[in-house]
């Protein structure tokens, strides 16, 4: 029980940072809430709630960023892609679990995730696209690598500085699933 009181706290945290990016962003409530299937009023709360709030510049969307949360949520954005191509990948347990909060990210189960991705991507490489491979070779060569010894966009000084772990994994996610799909 406390589980699922968890993941709802964290979930509402989540989506409340998103309405104050998007809104940073310049996007209308209504389309906010109807991305984040809330009310317009619900999402004006929130909105009004961040207003008088100094708001950080926005953050920039692109790939190459180096940081762990954001090469995690490429990482499961392309596990997710892998396993609505295969029916038959091992990895799809875990991305379920990722879906539904049942599952963190930690060192030991990006590992683990890894593995599994890694292991599906070899058994049905005949059948997933070449840029499946390329993007977890990048990703995976990224979190083996400090992120100030990679080259391209550096990680951000704080989390505060840009956004939370989770706002930036879900993020990179979203983005890592688009260009999958380009």
């Amino acid at each position: 029980m406390n589980e699922v009181i968890r993941a709802g706290e964290e979930m509402r945290q989540l989506r409340a940072e998103m309405i104050k990016l998007f809104a940073g962003f310049g996007w209308t409530q209504g389309t906010i809430a109807r991305i984040a299937d809330m009310s317009q009023p619900a999402v004006s709360k929130q909105v009004a709630k961040y207003a008088g709030e100094d708001s950080a510049p926005p953050m920039r969307l692109a790939l190459d960023q180096y940081d762990t949360p954001w090469l995690e949520g490429r990482l499961w954005g392309l596990a997710e892609a892998v396993v609505e191509s295969v029916d038959t990948a091992r990895c799809a347990r875990r991305v379920d679990d990722l879906a539904r909060g049942r599952w963190r990210f930690t060192p030991r189960t990006v590992d683990e995730l890894r593995r599994l991705l890694e292991d599906d991507l070899s058994r049905h490489h005949a059948v997933l696209p070449a840029g499946f491979r390329a993007a977890y070779d990048e990703i995976s060569r990224a979190l083996d690598v400090p992120p100030k010894a990679t080259t391209g966009t550096p990680a951000p000084a704080t989390a505060s500085a840009s956004a939370s772990a989770s706002v930036r994994r879900t993020l990179a996610h979203q983005l890592q699933r688009d260009r999958l799909r380009d």
